[in-house]
């Protein structure tokens, strides 16, 4: 019976799979067909032992089914896989497997693979969202709309420039996630407390050749686990990942508030519920959603530093939490960078309506730019801004629009012209270098990921 929401709600099979009970059974195998075949190149085995264990490291072969079974009988998950791994290989292969090694030499070395396969996926993930994000920016490079601080109006900015904002941060991200990787899919195999003293004289040859078996680095030291600083640094990459999103997500709620109604999620009119009594809603539901997932996936972070904290070269508290701490993080954060880029890809935006809310602000918002104009005209700019808060007071106590008060100022007409007081108080002509910031931020992305 399903408990856990990852069973029949959140996430897809892609990252699941990666980290199954039947992924993880075959990682292990891999790892230990590795070594045997590094001892069989140092002659410490049979050549045609290494050949069959290195066959039969298949769950094809090796059931996970039994491996269970075995573990019921000894309480011992690796050695379970050890002895099913001797049952599935023909002659005296099997007295071969996992010769020298400990338990997290083949759990830690097998969550670098898993890790490694995980943040392929991640990795798509991200330049996916980019990518959408990207082409959002060139869209809306000049869509003109009102900037926000403090919960208040303040100075037009673009849609684009917005985006752009949101672009450059996942590019860091994305940043982040490759020169990680080498530090997060690291692997081990130096026995029971990192000396090496099983595998002999070669442990240091041992070590080398798995870890160029598999593809992966392996710790330079350890004790007997890898160290927790590269999965701490995995989660807090995630986290970080995550945070961003919610912040996205958050915004496009905002944004969708009947008030603001700037952008919406898109909503399928015909079938979609947005309320099991309110008839009328269109409620943000997939933008909440990452908020909520991402709060569960930065909870993560805490219980996986705790677990880098072990009595001497090791103890087991690390184990049952990292059961949860890594696949769920991995399954919850592809989960939102799925649903993210999907609610930027069907973003429903609406230029007309950002155009509507800068026109109620009544030109308020153009203060700045009138109190610098005026102070190219010989005006200092302490008196400037006071001069210009004094007739934005006016403005906003008889409810008029800001030009009309500065059309009636004396002091203002004695220095601006009629034209000159248009052409500032225009919102597209004060935008800055949005433009030019979205064209250098989706250059940067392109060129990198293009």
């Amino acid at each position: 019976m399903p408990v856990c929401p990852l069973d029949y709600r959140y996430g897809r099979d892609v990252m699941k799979k990666v980290f199954s009970n039947e992924a993880r059974i075959q990682k292990m195998l891999e790892v230990e067909a590795a070594l045997a075949r590094a001892h069989a190149k140092l002659g410490h085995i049979p050549e045609s032992a290494a050949e069959e264990i290195s066959r039969r490291a298949s769950i094809e072969y090796v059931k996970p089914e039994r491996v269970d079974e075995i573990e019921g009988e000894i309480r011992h998950d690796v050695m379970a896989l050890v002895k099913a791994y001797s049952e599935a290989c023909y002659g005296d292969a099997g007295k071969y497997i996992h010769l020298g090694a400990t338990s997290n030499d083949i759990i830690d070395t097998a969550t670098a693979l898993q890790l490694r396969d995980a943040l392929d996926i991640l990795e798509k993930d991200l330049t996916a969202l980019g990518n959408t994000m990207a082409g959002l920016a060139k869209e809306h490079r000049d869509t003109v709309m009102l900037g926000r601080t403090h919960g208040q109006m303040a100075t037009p900015i673009t849609f684009g420039l917005k985006i752009a904002v949101y672009l450059d941060e996942i590019r860091r991200h994305l940043e982040r996630l490759r020169e990680s990787r080498k530090r997060i899919c690291t692997g081990k195999m130096m026995g029971a407390v990192g000396t090496g003293a099983g595998f002999g004289e070669d442990a240091l040859k041992i070590r080398e050749l798995v870890g160029k078996e598999l593809g992966i680095d392996m710790a330079l030291a350890s004790g007997q686990i890898v160290g927790r600083d590269r999965y701490i640094e995995f989660l807090s990459l995630a986290s970080n990942i995550a945070t961003s999103l919610e912040k996205f997500a958050t915004e496009i709620r905002n944004l969708q508030r009947p008030e603001i109604d700037e952008v919406a999620e898109a909503f399928d009119v015909k079938k979609q519920v947005g309320s099991s009594t309110m008839a009328h809603k269109r409620n943000p539901i997939t933008s909440e959603n990452i908020c909520g997932l991402a709060r569960v996936l930065r909870g993560f972070l805490t219980p996986q530093m705790e677990s880098a904290v072990l009595w001497h070269e090791r103890d087991l508290t690390n184990s049952s939490a990292e059961r949860f701490t890594l696949p769920h993080t991995a399954i919850l954060l592809d989960d939102i960078l799925i649903k993210m880029e999907n609610v930027f890809r069907n973003l429903v935006v609406k230029p007309e309506n950002m155009l509507r809310n800068l026109e109620r602000s009544r030109g308020l918002v153009m203060a700045e730019t009138v109190m610098l104009a005026l102070s190219t005209k010989g005006i200092g700019r302490q008196d400037a801004h006071e001069l210009v808060r004094k007739l934005s007071m006016q403005a906003e106590e008889k409810g008029l629009h800001l030009k009309e008060i500065l059309m009636e100022s004396e002091e203002i007409r004695a220095l601006l012209s009629p034209g000159e007081i248009e052409r500032i108080m225009d919102y597209r002509n004060y935008t800055g270098k949005a433009g030019e910031i979205v064209d250098m931020v989706v250059r940067e992305w392109e060129n990198g990921e293009g």
